[in-house]
């Protein structure tokens, strides 16, 4: 599946966010860059919204969030979006990363493991010398 098309402010919005980093931020960005599965984005532009990091190999989208997410009607519409162009959503508050860094890194990586389960293997090549 493609990406989904940037929108302009998001795009400029994006550039901004990823020279301002939280240290949450930062710290799942450093084990997602080295450690992880998948080619990863960090304050990437997805239609309007901003992710914080996505794998559009393994269509994930990881969100870290502070308090002011809490029960945010905003994150319901976005995480629905996101989920209508075929994405799975992961939320950790930024707490997680502190605290229970291992954990997280494992569901992230489990979550990416599932999807590349999930992709159909492609068919088997013909032997030499048969026709397809």
């Amino acid at each position: 599946m493609p990406r989904v098309p940037r929108h302009p402010f998001a795009a400029r919005r994006a550039k901004q966010l990823r020279a301002n980093l939280t240290d949450a931020e930062v710290i799942l960005w450093q084990h997602l860059r080295f450690d992880l599965p998948g080619r990863w984005r960090r304050q990437e532009p997805t239609g309007r919204y901003i992710c914080d990091f996505v794998s559009y190999h393994s269509r994930l989208v990881v969100e870290l969030d502070g308090d002011q997410h809490f029960d945010s009607a905003h994150d319901r519409t976005r995480d629905s979006f996101l989920r209508s162009q075929g994405f799975r959503v992961m939320r950790f508050w930024n707490g997680e990363i502190y605290t229970e860094l291992e954990e997280v890194l494992e569901a992230i990586y489990f979550a990416v493991e599932d999807r590349s389960r999930q992709r159909p293997d492609p068919p088997p090549r013909p032997a030499a010398g048969t026709p397809p």
